[in-house]
């Protein structure tokens, strides 16, 4: 822990040393992603100008300083999820003190998080993504770039994240699968429908005609400038074409992913079969990400129950 007694340049040297290791583990420890790492650390902006503004060290902040920079941040962020992810940022920080031996007691720990709206993302039906399909204009360079886009976000459930990193080098054609480098850098091999593997041998066959930058030459997916796509891109891609489509629900790309989840479990696909097709490391994440209408469990019970069954005969 810093001394009291040392000079500013001092205490700055120690902070800087404390941050730097933090950024460390953050990458290495616990093997996150750059927009994971990024997130956390600027959670942890938020409370350096807290605690500067209120004359705290960070490093030996208390559970009641804590408190009050919640309760100050709370009053500018209503979102719950948002609320609930600084929280995290900051046990996040706490955690590694204690684990690097700068604390000896955690004063997050005790810090509550807000309970969490369990609202579910938008599902798109088969018939809203066919719409979707249909206002692809098959007649433009980007044609079967973007129709090969829709074909691995709802027919593989990739993340943006992971689609826009994508690399040629990563995807066996042949074999029919692609290797994709999800959160915290853990890599999954991934089906490719036939439908997918038709469009985007189209799009290849497109794309080199494209002036490829060198840097940008093993990237997948490429704007008409020969550089990669960015998320944006990607979310104004599926926003048009559900606006195109009459879709009014609201639409990303993440839509796509969830519907992906959501058609594979209705239609019987085992749990643990669809965890490991969306990269997620606790079986309770795929729980939260998929659900079924309560009318489709009513209506199991009452077909597949034994009892049921023989009080139906």
């Amino acid at each position: 822990m810093a001394s009291s007694n040392m000079s500013d340049s001092q205490k700055r040297e120690y902070s800087n040393k404390v941050y730097k290791e933090y950024h460390t583990y953050l990458r290495l420890e616990k093997s996150l992603s750059n927009n994971s790492v990024e997130a956390y650390e600027q959670d942890l902006q938020k409370l350096l100008v807290f605690c500067k503004r209120h004359g705290i060290n960070p490093v030996s902040a208390s559970f009641e300083d804590l408190q009050e920079f919640v309760f100050e941040q709370f009053k500018e962020i209503t979102n719950v999820r948002s609320q609930s992810r600084i929280i995290s940022g900051v046990r996040s920080f706490y955690k590694f003190l204690l684990y690097s031996r700068y604390i000896e007691q955690d004063p997050s720990e005790l810090l509550q998080l807000p309970k969490l709206d369990s609202r579910l993302p938008n599902v798109l039906s088969v018939e809203e993504i066919d719409a979707m399909v249909a206002q692809i204009d098959m007649s433009k360079n980007e044609g079967h770039r973007n129709r090969a886009i829709v074909e691995m976000l709802y027919g593989s459930g990739l993340r943006v994240s992971e689609l826009v990193n994508l690399k040629l080098s990563n995807m066996y054609i042949a074999e029919g699968y692609m290797l994709v480098e999800g959160k915290g850098s853990k890599q999954r091999l991934v089906p490719l429908s036939p439908e997918a593997i038709r469009q985007f041998l189209y799009w290849k066959e497109d794309r080199s005609n494209l002036d490829i930058k060198p840097e940008y030459a093993d990237y997948a997916f490429l704007n008409h400038y020969g550089r990669c796509l960015t998320r944006s891109m990607i979310f104004h891609i599926i926003k048009e074409l559900a606006a195109q489509a009459g879709i009014t629900k609201q639409i990303s790309p993440h839509t796509l992913r969830h519907s992906f989840a959501t058609h594979l479990l209705q239609n019987g696909a085992d749990l643990r079969i669809i965890q490991q097709l969306l990269g997620h490391e606790s079986i309770t994440t795929t729980e939260i990400y998929t659900h079924i209408d309560i009318h489709d469990l009513r209506e199991a019970i009452l077909k597949y129950h034994p009892a049921n069954r023989s009080a139906t005969l």
